[in-house]
């Protein structure tokens, strides 16, 4: 016999069954995997949290940001040191049922719990050198006997994960022990990031290559169907323990139901976007389209009072994302001239840039967003100015932007991975920023999954990109420059200066907070002066949504956060 909770969880399932499923419909850039170590973008991010779990998550209402657990049956046990986190995993715990973990009795595909064991299997997989995984950067120099287990990886083939990890020890099914080799304050923040989410080695071994493409996780939804750049579609697994206990619970009868489906289509037209949401095909829209801003938002910012008579509801908030253009310090042209650089940031004339983007945008100043402790709030050396701009493209030897070696206008190229008229008429603005000091600037258009390639393969020249925040600490937006993290790590402008090095060395060893925030600031003048990126901007969210979707709050890590969502037809 069930025990009584489990019944009525079972009784509540046949309800749900025989009413139609609830569905949720918005826009999904391109996927190229689903395997959480190589979700290098946001738009993977968002796919795998639905699907696997992190040990910790962000609470999806508490601001400022707080860590909840995921995965953990607990927040961690952190030694006084600072060295040791002891995680306990839920004993709820179970990876959906899969053909990897073998049949029942009556045929069908096993499940299983999920163990400590697989958390140490998921964390050496950011470390196999043959993964080669972007995330390993979360874990690089950190770990206590990781380097060795990375060295291993290089020397055999397949990769031995029998290899113990001194740093990675499952000290029992639930109990998982991580101990660093110093303080780390961001550490539990990288606990809640999808590189590290867990996931079974049965599915690893049985999939192969293709593995990013079988999911096999303990989150709330599993992936039903992917048709490659052009639909995504997830389905709603009425088994996940979440859907009893925890935030994101719910009593069936007692109000909205969660969404039973989420369909995620690639729409690369900011216009077919629009249309499709306003005729309902869609319940959300992430971005306005520029064209669109002044027939939906006010000058005051709010929604026009005819479209909030449609039922549509808008909801808006600074992010912490930076959005920049890359300068590949390996390009023997434009790594080796730091005056050139500088010409190029005076040369973006950012007042114009935020006119442009009608003040969704602030001009950044650094890689620092506003609202993020440790951030540097002086003015910025090399902020716009055409008259600096020319003097030091003289400095640098492009006097009048003409390339003495060929008596011609200096060429350089700038890559991009959208091609939406939004993108293509700011690029267009950007040529024409380098135009005014004599700079021919040279666009190429990629689709997402190229560009990413190139970038990280060190390629590019320059090339157009942005950064969410992966917690809201200024670490994570000064590890882009920390040159253990070159490509293909989040470092992708290749950065290396031995002084910012030991300072991010120091910041994270340093156990007084304003000995850190002291370090932050003199890394971020190191960046400012240095000038691997030309500093875009600062993005502000807006997102509309259909009445129907209910329990939405704009969050700057909304990964997995779909199961908070509710239909409210």
């Amino acid at each position: 016999m069930l025990p009584a909770a489990a019944a009525l969880f079972c009784c509540w399932q046949a309800v749900l069954a025989a009413d139609a499923p609830t569905v949720f419909r918005r826009t999904i850039e391109r996927v190229a995997s689903l395997d959480p170590a190589e979700a290098a973008s946001a738009y993977a991010a968002r796919s795998v949290a639905l699907v696997y779990e992190t040990l910790l998550e962000y609470d999806y209402v508490a601001r400022p940001y707080r860590l909840i657990p995921g995965l953990a049956a607990s927040l961690p046990e952190i030694s006084a040191d600072g060295l040791t986190y002891t995680v306990r995993i839920s004993p709820e715990a179970r990876f959906a049922p899969d053909l990897c973990f073998g049949r029942d009795e009556q045929g069908q595909p096993r499940g299983r719990p999920v163990t400590a064991a697989d958390a140490v299997f998921a964390l050496k997989r950011l470390a196999d050198t043959k993964l080669a995984s972007p995330g390993y950067w979360l874990l690089d120099g950190r770990v206590r006997g990781l380097d060795r287990f990375r060295a291993a990886s290089r020397a055999s083939s397949p990769t031995d994960y029998s290899i113990p990890v001194e740093g990675l020890q499952a000290t029992d099914a639930r109990t998982l022990r991580i101990e660093l080799l110093q303080p780390c304050p961001p550490f539990l923040w990288m606990l809640a990031m999808t590189y590290t989410a867990v996931v079974p080695p049965e599915a690893v071994q049985a999939y192969g290559r293709a593995f990013g493409e079988h999911p096999v996780g303990s989150g709330p939804y599993r992936l039903a169907a992917w048709r490659r750049n052009y639909q995504m579609r997830f389905e709603r697994d009425p088994h996940w323990r979440g859907w009893r206990q925890g935030p994101a619970a719910f009593t069936a009868g007692a109000g909205p139901r969660p969404f039973d489906r989420l369909l995620f289509p690639v729409m690369d037209d900011s216009s077919t976007q629009w249309l499709a949401f306003m005729a309902g095909e869609l319940d959300m829209q992430g971005e306005i389209a520029r064209d669109s801003w002044e027939l939906v938002v006010t000058p005051e910012g709010t929604l026009r009072p005819e479209l909030a008579e449609r039922g549509l509801c808008l909801e808006s908030m600074p992010t912490l994302e930076v959005a920049y253009i890359g300068i590949n310090m390996d390009d023997p042209l434009l790594g080796a001239n730091r005056a050139l650089r500088q010409a190029l940031n005076c040369a973006f004339d950012a007042p114009r840039w935020e006119r442009y983007y009608q003040g969704r945008v602030l001009a950044a100043d650094g890689p620092v967003p506003p609202g993020v402790a440790g951030r540097l709030d002086t003015p910025p050396p090399y902020g716009f100015d055409l008259d600096k701009a020319r003097a030091l493209l003289a400095e640098a030897g492009y006097a009048g932007g003409i390339s003495p070696a060929t008596g011609r206008r200096l060429r350089l190229t700038l890559d991009l991975g959208r091609t939406t008229q939004e993108v293509r008429e700011s690029t267009e603005l950007i040529v024409a920023f380098m135009e005014r000091v004599g700079i021919e600037l040279v666009p190429e258009y990629h689709n997402w999954p190229a560009f990413l390639r190139k970038v990280s393969q060190r390629q590019s020249q320059l090339f157009r990109i942005g950064w969410v925040g992966d917690y809201p600490d200024a670490e994570n937006f000064l590890q882009l420059f920390y040159s253990p993290n070159a490509s293909p790590g989040p470092n992708r402008c290749n950065f290396r200066a031995p002084a910012f090095d030991a300072l991010y060395r120091e910041a994270l060893a340093a156990v007084d907070e304003s000995e850190r925030l002291r370090r932050y600031g003199d890394m971020q003048s190191i960046v400012r002066t240095e000038c691997p990126w030309i500093f875009m901007h600062f993005t502000r969210a807006y997102t509309l949504r259909h009445q129907r979707v209910q329990g939405f709050r704009p969050h700057d890590f909304p990964y997995g956060m779909e199961k908070y969502l509710r239909c409210g037809e």
